[in-house]
């Protein structure tokens, strides 16, 4: 059996044999179909890609049927549970866990880039005082890229990863500020005495004390976050990343694009749309009514579904138990009721076991960041530092394709063609 496909052009009669590679076939070979050679040839149209591979990569595998989502081969439940985040960002990045000697190498290097220069504190300060968080933290982000010049040399592998790691290192020190800014308050320094997370915590949170202790089930809880959001394949923010590194600008550039679209409701902001429908639920009782609202198409069910998960989003089972370890110290979140009688419900309910509607990675975490008194705006900013090591590695595996061009997609005209144009003196009179 031959691993290709058979095209019958039924405006000509030809036939056209298009080979078939890991279950795709390329979008040029349909160009050799043409009614003649003075046209252009076939094309495929897919408006948001849903259909289409971009690129090959070996970073994340997701089989959606099978609620399957791995990092380099390694599932994200074996990651959660036994690794912590810096040690998954170098796994992401680099392709293989590190020995000893590696990790604590790349510890250091993290934890001693998370200052950032003067300058950038200053351009911070000049925002608005009520300046949304993600607006900062995307402009400070790209900003970056005048500090370190340098950066623009990307075929150089010592500079790339120079770069990686400060970016790593920087973001929770400008997701922190960008919070701090919207309080009034004043900046936190980094401390690099403390891990990753407590650190991320310390400059949030830190007052008048002399030292921040972070509670290690809340620095673990936002730790596993982390992993669970530090990549997750061809996303909106993802192939915004590689489609602006395809001109080959600097890291900086290409991932302030992914904050870019990360900003967007329809990707970043669904964990607060989750806490304003439980919000409008209420309370337990009125889960029944809300139910047949959906079933009606008069309320939308948050929260649940994924376009590529058509059954149980395996990050949601590991922050329900995130939850737990978090709500332990806040104090149970009165909307965690409602959350677990929804879901009781719409996995019990066949309108919705038919659907393949199953809860997703936004379901409970927005529940997390609320309990840890984290206003809405700074959800998407939390998911953006746990998402760069996802960005930098798709990014540095753009830069080494040799099949990679500059993203530059076909259009379907439909607008008007050889007007004559009139003088405006004409058209006026």
């Amino acid at each position: 059996m031959t691993d290709s496909l058979t095209v019958r052009d039924n405006r000509t009669g030809a036939e056209y044999e298009i080979p078939i590679t890991d279950g795709t076939i390329k979008a040029a070979d349909l160009g050799q179909i043409k009614l003649n050679d003075d046209e252009p040839g076939l094309a495929t149209y897919d408006p948001g890609f849903v259909n289409t591979a971009s690129c090959r990569s070996a970073i994340t595998f997701i089989d959606g049927d099978k609620g399957i989502l791995e990092y380099r081969g390694y599932p994200i439940e074996q990651l959660a549970e036994k690794s912590n985040f810096l040690e998954v960002a170098y796994l992401i990045v680099h392709g293989d866990l590190p020995s000893k000697e590696q990790y604590d190498a790349w510890v250091h290097e993290i934890t001693y880039h998370t200052f950032v220069h003067e300058n950038v504190k200053g351009f911070m300060e000049g925002f608005r005082y009520d300046a949304h968080p993600m607006g900062m933290l995307m402009a400070s982000v790209g900003a970056l890229s005048t500090f370190y010049p340098e950066s623009s040399k990307i075929a150089d592998p010592d500079n790339r990863h120079i770069q990686i790691v400060r970016m790593i290192a920087k973001m929770p020190t400008l997701g922190a500020w960008a919070f701090r800014h919207a309080q009034g308050k004043p900046y936190v320094y980094p401390d690099n005495e403390l891990s990753y997370a407590e650190n991320f915590l310390s400059m949030l949170f830190k007052m008048s004390e002399t030292k921040y202790a972070a509670d290690p089930r809340i620095a673990k809880a936002l730790d596993v976050l982390f992993i669970l959001h530090a990549d997750h394949e061809q996303n909106c923010s993802t192939n915004a990343v590689r489609s602006v590194g395809s001109s080959q600008v600097d890291p900086y550039s290409a991932v302030a694009a992914g904050i870019g679209a990360l900003y967007g409701p329809l990707h970043g902001g669904a964990n607060e749309a989750v806490l304003k429908m439980l919000r409008r639920i209420g309370t337990v009782e009125n889960i029944p009514a809300f139910i047949e609202g959906v079933k009606n198409g008069e309320e939308r069910l948050m929260g649940f579904g994924h376009r590529v998960y058509k059954n149980f989003d395996p990050r949601a089972k590991i922050i329900k138990k995130a939850c737990d370890d978090v709500f332990e110290v806040t104090g149970v979140n009165p909307l965690l009721a409602v959350a677990k009688e929804l879901e009781k419900i719409a996995l019990e309910d066949e309108y919705f076991i038919k659907r393949k509607l199953y809860p997703n990675v936004d379901f409970y975490s927005g529940l997390i960041y609320e309990a840890l008194e984290f206003p809405p705006e700074m959800f998407t900013v939390l998911f953006a530092i746990g998402r760069t090591p996802g960005w930098l590695a798709q990014w540095l595996e753009l830069t080494q394709d040799k099949e990679q061009k500059i993203a530059r997609p076909k259009q379907i005209y439909t607008g008007d063609r050889g007007l004559t144009f009139v003088p405006a003196e004409e058209r006026w009179a």
